[in-house]
């Protein structure tokens, strides 16, 4: 990993922990705060794993093809964050402790991982 993909993805990650908090503090704007949080977070995961348009792309085609993934558990994973961003972003303000705790999740798991590839704790 480049010196600087490792920065842009603890850039993101750092930020994704910051919208977040805002986001709990904030229920007014909070929808778009977890937005960009998850988003983020995602991003995060795809600098520490390489060209992140080169994976955003693997990701939408396997997510959007329904393609099998047995032997492919990063991909899976890539897959279910995906799969859990577009489904949180459906929910409703009402559902927003809910919402958190699941974004919140997601940006332990980009944590998890961005800390595994560059191998500092983010």
């Amino acid at each position: 990993m480049s010196n600087y993909q490792k920065g842009w993805a603890l850039r993101y990650l750092r930020e994704a922990r910051a919208e977040l908090t805002a986001a709990k503090k904030t229920p007014s704007i909070a929808q778009s705060l977890i937005m960009e949080a998850m988003r983020k977070a995602q991003a995060a995961i795809y600098y520490s794993l390489g060209d992140p348009a080169f994976i955003e792309s693997i990701v939408f085609q396997a997510f959007y093809t329904q393609q099998q993934m047995n032997d492919e558990p990063v991909l899976k994973c890539l897959i279910e964050i995906e799969r859990t961003i577009q489904m949180l972003s459906q929910k409703s303000d009402s559902e927003l402790p809910e919402t958190i705790k699941h974004v919140n999740g997601i940006v332990q798991i980009a944590s998890d991982i961005v800390e595994l590839f560059t191998g500092e704790k983010a």
